[in-house]
């Protein structure tokens, strides 16, 4: 990959809106640094993609080192522009019903992941005083829902620490995005619910993907904090 193109790195880059992002901002002109914990889709994703600005690195978000590699690899002399913590998953059950494997899980990725991939991004950020952290967090840090009580506390805790994040990010030049959307049309929902999800009704992949292109189009002054998207027909409790 050529050095004069802004470096963007996509954690859970693999699948669903992870891949539909990295698309998206080779589209824009990045370089896009894809990561991801499945080796084997992430290498297909990023030979699907067929472009020289794409680099696939395998990285566990849950572990500080792989988020320090990965900062390392994407690091260039232009530095890194936008960082995105896309990687997460749920397991919706009822509370009794979780397995303590479970919770840890979701704990691990969604939220000690986000953790360290923006430790990772903003200590490659801040010496150069500029770069774009968004965290790609979901509408269940705004409400408990039933069946999804982990998960639910999992998001909250990460919208909580990006408020923090972005007061700290601020003081030496980082912006810091959350963006919050409710349910999306991807390979999530197999893994997450026993039952058909009414995914008809929900964003595609695509649409988060221009979202934060959109954001990340902001001028550099301006700190777009939060940003909630939901399609039309996705009805609040109408699905759990």
């Amino acid at each position: 990959m050529t050095n004069s193109k802004p470096c963007a790195v996509v954690t859970g880059a693999a699948r669903g809106i992870g891949r539909a992002l990295a698309a998206r901002l080779l589209k824009e002109g990045y370089r896009v640094v894809l990561s991801d914990v499945a080796a084997p889709a992430l290498q297909e994703t990023t030979s699907a993609l067929g472009s020289p600005d794409a680099l696939a690195i395998h990285a566990d978000v849950s572990c500080a080192a792989d988020c320090a590699r990965l900062a390392e690899c994407a690091g260039t002399p232009g530095g890194i522009a936008l960082w995105i913590n896309n990687a997460g998953l749920a397991r919706h059950r009822a509370v009794v019903d979780y397995t303590e494997a479970e919770i840890e899980l979701m704990l691990s990725v969604n939220l000690k992941g986000t953790i360290l991939g923006s430790q990772a991004a903003l200590r490659a950020m801040a010496p150069r005083r500029a770069g774009h952290i968004i965290n790609i967090i979901s509408t269940a840090s705004l409400r408990g829902i039933p069946s999804e009580t982990v998960y639910c506390a999992a998001k909250w805790g990460v919208r909580g620490f990006t408020q923090g994040l972005r007061e700290e990010a601020a003081a030496v030049g980082v912006r810091v995005t959350a963006l919050l959307p409710g349910g999306v049309d991807t390979g999530f929902w197999k893994d997450a619910v026993s039952r058909n999800m009414p995914t008809e009704d929900f964003l595609t992949a695509e649409q988060v993907a221009d979202a934060v292109v959109a954001l990340a189009r902001m001028d550099a002054s301006v700190v777009p904090q939060e940003l909630v998207l939901r399609a039309l027909k996705d009805r609040d409790f109408a699905h759990v």
